[in-house]
């Protein structure tokens, strides 16, 4: 009897975890998978997940929630669209993909995320701040969050690159920051970031 509940709790979330990800546009798709493996084949960072495109949906199906949102694939995605635009099912894969990361974010999952959450949480900061984004102030942001024994070490290319006028120090003012903010703070408001 034990046994019998605890497969049927299983195959509810697995049903809740689809149904979380097919609210988001596109998503409602993922059941259409086919497994035709042309999202894996066609993503150019593939290779470096632990998880690719393909399984990832596989194991959403298979109601994997924990594994999915604790794979560090998700935050390697390169927002190229290569996988949604080359699927024969029409499953929007990089959208997906987002919400996978939000999702993660909001359930502040550390596995696999640690460095690329902590440069979204920074990217959004400083453009809250200045209102477009500002390259030193984010790596500096960054390297002091996530190793900042390592920010020493760029040094020599940053001021290679301040040399070159590649690397400014500061920005023009930004119309509509205020715009921006209010944006970011609504964001935060419904739990994002």
């Amino acid at each position: 009897m034990e046994q019998k509940r605890d497969i049927v709790l299983e195959a509810s979330t697995k049903r809740d975890f689809i149904e979380e990800l097919a609210e988001v546009p596109g998503g409602e798709r993922i059941r259409d998978c086919i497994q035709c493996g042309t999202c894996s084949g066609s993503c150019p960072v593939s290779y470096f997940m632990d998880n690719t495109p393909r399984k990832l949906i596989a194991m959403i199906r298979a109601g994997m929630r924990d594994m999915v949102l604790d794979s560090a694939s998700l935050w390697l995605c390169t927002s190229c669209y290569t996988c949604t635009v080359r699927c024969p099912q029409k499953i929007a894969i990089t959208d997906i993909i987002y919400a996978l990361k939000r999702l993660a974010m909001k359930e502040q999952r550390k596995a696999g995320a640690t460095k690329a959450a902590a440069l979204a949480k920074t990217f959004v900061k400083v453009v809250n701040a200045r209102g477009r984004n500002l390259e030193p102030s984010l790596l500096i942001s960054y390297y002091l969050k996530t190793n900042p024994a390592g920010l020493l070490g760029k040094a020599p290319l940053g001021m290679k690159l301040m040399g070159r006028g590649r690397f400014p120090l500061s920005v023009a003012k930004v119309k509509g920051k205020d715009q921006i903010q209010a944006i970011v703070a609504k964001v935060e408001e419904l739990g994002g970031i």
